[in-house]
């Protein structure tokens, strides 16, 4: 398993891991699983890394059919700015591939920001650390293994 998936097993979380057979052709990972988890896009959430002022790194956890604001994940993190992290450090910083960052097991932990709507549900789902791999839990199960604060992060 992903060391996202050993995070949760080891903290003892409830949890259900779903697998589907990812589309190589496929860049939409988020909407991808949704549709192949036949899942509404706002239970099911991407994982994003941003730049904060041009160093820090932080991750934004927001629902699929959305667009992530770069301005309130900036005013989140007390920066200035925020834009896209650079994919190769994204990679290098969380230790999975684009398309399968998961915010749970990450080689270096980052400060993370999970949209407030997640909390609106009894369970979400993020990616488990590999494309076509999802785990669902509850949003304060996720907040807590990654000491994530609910904010407002879409546009």
């Amino acid at each position: 398993m992903t060391p996202g998936v050993q995070q949760v097993k080891k903290a003892g979380v409830v949890h259900t891991v779903h697998a589907y057979d990812h589309d190589p052709s496929s860049d939409a990972y988020g909407k991808e699983a949704a549709q192949k988890l036949g899942l509404p896009e706002d239970r099911v959430f991407k994982t994003l890394v941003v730049s904060l002022d041009g160093n820090a790194l932080a991750v934004a956890v927001v629902p699929v059919a959305s667009m992530l604001s770069m301005k309130g994940i900036a005013r989140a993190a007390g920066a200035r700015k925020a834009a896209m992290a650079d994919k190769i450090l994204v990679e290098r910083t969380t230790g999975y591939v684009l398309g399968g960052v998961s915010p749970l097991g990450q080689r270096k932990r980052l400060t993370t920001y999970i949209d407030d709507s997640a909390q609106g549900f009894p369970t979400m789902f993020v990616s488990a650390g590999r494309r076509g791999l999802q785990i669902e839990l509850s949003p304060q199960d996720l907040a807590r293994l990654t000491q994530a604060r609910f904010v407002p992060l879409c546009q």
